[in-house]
């Protein structure tokens, strides 16, 4: 029996697993360099083993998380250019279990496609590739899924994360009390949330193009401005957690903004006031929100509005955390407190 003509008809259906195979030998070297010492089996296993070191913990609490990009990845393909959303999910999935306080371990990607093509292959694992390998993660293994007539020339991109925290060191948000400081650190713009409204506004009612440079963002494309990586605040949170700040809460700031993500991490009794005059927002977010004529509510419920993580800490404790989070390399600012209440979180001062 001839294996080309069963190669060639798999192919002729819409599936080359050659070219699969192919593209994943230019990328093997870049995932390599993301393998921590406690990885073990080589890649492209059924399975991926990663052995941990039970010495360096007394009660070790094992925390993961899974998410995509969501339609990111449309306006990914409107420019032709996927590395960043490889960063996107990596550092999205880090935020996850980092407000835990759980230190990332290995990250699994999927990626479900209507046709395998390269250089966009070879971009998305190249950038969660180097995304996991500057937060010292192991990109322990994957799946491709390539899936005509399903996706059609769309793809979808997936990651999960692994991480590990001492159970007595969980964040919990359980010590969050009546003047605590809320503490913004800066995002990028809109990380992975609120795309579909975005592109309905810019692209469908406003007719713009991803190439097209409006006033007010800087001199840089549309394009450029939405596909700004996803922060990952690990570092800085590293670096608290290092010196023992007393760090009582944290919220990863995703779709839901300030209004739903706060009040996951609060304990009974406590309520959160934020001043919007205190964050600095990136201009993406005044253009949609102006062209689209979006309700200044809607646009904190959607987007993160330049605050993509806050931090809960008591008020003596307020300014090391600021210099811990600038010496890390990220703006942050005191942008509210918390107060007496039901959970509820409240914006003074938003522009309509």
């Amino acid at each position: 029996m001839s294996t080309q003509g069963q190669s060639k008809a798999y192919r002729d259906a819409g599936v080359d697993i050659d070219l699969a195979q192919n593209l994943l030998q230019r990328v093997k070297a870049k995932i390599s360099a993301t393998r921590r010492p406690e990885a073990l089996a080589p890649i492209g296993g059924f399975g991926g083993l990663f052995q941990l070191d039970l010495s360096k913990y007394r009660q070790p609490v094992l925390v993961a998380s899974v998410d995509g990009v969501g339609t990111k990845l449309t306006v990914a393909a409107m420019m032709d250019k996927h590395d960043t959303v490889g960063f996107d999910i990596v550092n999205h999935c880090i935020n996850d279990i980092a407000v835990q306080g759980a230190e990332p371990l290995y990250f699994l990607d999927y990626i479900g496609i209507g046709k395998l093509r390269s250089p966009l292959y070879e971009q998305v694992l190249e950038g969660a590739a180097e995304a996991c390998r500057l937060q010292n993660v192991t990109l322990l293994g994957g799946e491709t899924a390539e899936m005509p007539g399903m996706y059609g020339n769309d793809y979808d991109l997936v990651g999960s994360i692994t991480g590990v925290v001492e159970k007595d060191r969980i964040i919990t948000g359980d010590r969050i009390a009546p003047g605590h400081v809320a503490i913004g650190m800066a995002s990028s713009g809109l990380h992975t949330n609120g795309y579909s409204l975005a592109r309905r506004v810019l692209f469908a009612q406003a007719g713009l193009d991803v190439h097209d440079r409006p006033e007010g963002l800087g001199g840089g494309s549309l394009g450029e401005a939405l596909l700004e990586p996803h922060v990952c605040y690990w570092p800085a949170i590293r670096a608290a957690l290092a010196e023992n700040l007393a760090l009582d809460g944290l919220a990863h700031i995703t779709g839901g903004g300030l209004y739903d993500n706060v009040p996951r991490v609060l304990p009974e009794g406590v309520a959160v006031r934020f001043d919007a005059s205190a964050i600095p927002t990136p201009p993406i977010f005044r253009l949609i929100q102006e062209l689209g004529q979006v309700d200044p509510y809607e646009m904190y419920r959607v987007f993160n509005m330049g605050a993509g993580m806050v931090w809960f800490v008591p008020p003596a404790a307020a300014d090391r955390a600021l210099a811990l989070i600038g010496e890390s390399g990220f703006a942050a600012w005191v942008i509210g407190e918390v107060t007496p209440g039901a959970g509820k979180v409240t914006i003074d001062n938003v522009e309509s």
